[in-house]
């Protein structure tokens, strides 16, 4: 099977390229949603979303998230929201949740633009994640031990 991507990447994008310019809301996919949930995507770009892709696959964490940091420097004066859209599951997409936190951190834009994280679930279509869900995740004490408070 031939894929054909046409959703820009983030790493080819200028900082203040008019693909982010267009629109003050950003969603950052992982590159397969758009082959294999391409449905997902037509909510977003109705609601007004400049949707770009990325696979940390292809391209390290550390290149994407220096690229996002200058992006959200450079466009703060105007973007409202920076969203994330995954496979729930994915061991590598699952980073690029980690990386939007930790750019926000970075650039010391934690209270000036809205980030949300969406994933996709098998039976459930789209789901909202919170970001307290996403800084847990990072922490695998954490996770273990709300695990073992759950138990009882």
């Amino acid at each position: 099977m031939n894929q054909v991507h046409n959703i820009p990447k983030l790493i080819d994008c200028n900082a203040r390229s008019r693909i982010i310019r267009s629109r003050n809301k950003i969603l950052l996919m992982g590159r397969c949603v758009e082959v294999e949930h391409s449905d997902a995507l037509v909510t977003f770009r109705d609601s007004g979303y400049s949707i770009l892709s990325v696979c940390l696959e292809e391209e390290h964490i550390n290149m994407v998230g220096f690229k996002l940091a200058g992006i959200l420097r450079r466009c703060r004066d105007f973007l409202e929201e920076v969203a994330v859209l995954t496979v729930d599951g994915s061991p590598h997409c699952v980073q690029l949740h980690f990386m939007v936190e930790e750019a926000f951190k970075v650039t010391g834009l934690e209270g000036e633009i809205r980030r949300r994280h969406f994933v996709i679930v098998k039976g459930e279509g789209v789901v909202e994640v919170p970001k307290e869900s996403v800084k847990v995740a990072r922490y695998l004490s954490k996770v273990s031990k709300l695990i073992k408070q759950c138990k009882g």
